[in-house]
C-alpha cells in the first residue's frame, strides 16, 4: 500500500512572539523611543497585554510574527485548497521534477490519500486498485515521452489524480492564520484540510498559547457564522477545542 498519513511540523517560527506583537502595539501609543520600548517589553511578561489586544481586536501587530510549517501526507485536491490563502508563503514538491515512476517505490504505487468515506463505503481495495492501474498508465506515457525526447515527467504528471499525496512547507503570519483557523477549523471545512488546520492551531498554541488562545473556527465564541449552513454541532466543536 502507498496510503500516507497526515503529518504535520512547526519548523520555524519568529523568536519570542508575544514579545513582538507586544513591541508592534505598545509602540503605536508611546512616545519612548526603540531601545526603551524593548527593554520595557522583554523586563515584563506580556502574556496578558497580547490576550487583551487579541480580545480587542487591535490585529495589526499581530501581522509581525511567522510561523512555518511542514506538511507532508496531505493530497493534491487539497493542497489546491490551501493556496487559495493568500497572504502565505508556499513551496510545494514538484511532480515535473519529482517523478513517479515504479521503480522510485519498489514495484508499489505513487503515495496517494485515501477519503475515510472510501473506507465506509467498503471500497478501499477497489481504490487500490484504481491507484494501481493509474500508475501503469503514468509509467507507460512517462517512457513513451522519455523515448521522443521530451521532459517526460512534464507531462506525465497530467494523468496523475488528485488523491497523488503532495508535500508542501507554510509560511503565515499570525493574522492569516487566525483567519485560516477561523474558517479551515470549521466542520464545514473539507475534512483533509480541516484535519490539517487542527493539528496547525496545536502546534502554535505550545508556541504561543496566548496569542492563540482562542483561535479556532467562527462559533467558538458568538453565533455560527455559516447561518443556515451550519452544522448545528457548536456545544460540541466549542467543547473540543476547548480541550485542545
Amino acid at each position: 500500500m502507498a496510503q500516507t498519513r497526515l503529518h504535520v511540523e512547526l519548523l520555524r517560527y519568529t523568536p519570542r512572539p508575544e514579545e513582538v506583537v507586544a513591541m508592534g502595539a505598545k509602540l503605536c501609543y508611546s512616545p519612548s523611543n526603540i531601545d526603551d520600548l524593548k527593554q520595557g517589553i522583554e523586563s515584563k511578561d506580556q502574556a496578558g497585554f497580547v490576550d487583551k489586544l487579541v480580545t480587542m481586536g487591535h490585529m495589526s501587530p499581530v501581522e509581525h510574527v511567522s510561523f512555518t510549517f511542514g506538511v507532508e501526507g496531505i493530497s493534491r485536491a487539497c493542497s489546491h485548497q490551501i493556496v487559495r490563502h493568500r497572504v502565505a508563503s508556499y513551496s510545494q514538491q514538484s511532480q515535473r521534477y519529482v517523478g513517479e515512476q515504479t521503480e522510485k517505490h519498489q514495484g508499489k504505487v505513487f503515495d496517494y490519500v485515501v477519503p475515510p468515506s472510501v473506507a465506509a463505503a467498503g471500497k478501499s481495495a477497489w481504490f487500490e486498485e484504481k491507484m494501481k492501474i493509474i500508475q501503469g498508465w503514468y509509467d507507460e506515457l512517462n517512457a513513451a515521452l522519455g523515448n521522443r525526447g521530451e521532459k517526460s515527467q512534464e507531462d506525465a504528471r497530467f494523468i496523475l489524480p488528485n488523491a497523488a499525496e503532495t508535500k508542501i512547507i507554510i509560511t503565515m503570519n499570525a493574522r492569516e492564520l487566525l483567519h485560516f483557523f477561523r474558517v479551515r477549523c470549521c466542520n464545514r471545512a473539507q475534512w483533509e484540510i480541516r484535519d490539517m488546520a487542527d493539528e496547525m492551531l496545536r502546534k502554535v498554541k505550545e508556541a504561543a498559547p496566548k496569542l492563540f488562545k482562542e483561535a479556532g473556527p467562527g462559533c467558538l465564541k458568538g453565533k455560527c457564522p455559516e447561518g443556515k449552513m451550519t452544522c448545528g454541532k457548536t456545544e460540541e466543536v466549542r467543547e473540543k477545542f476547548k480541550n485542545m
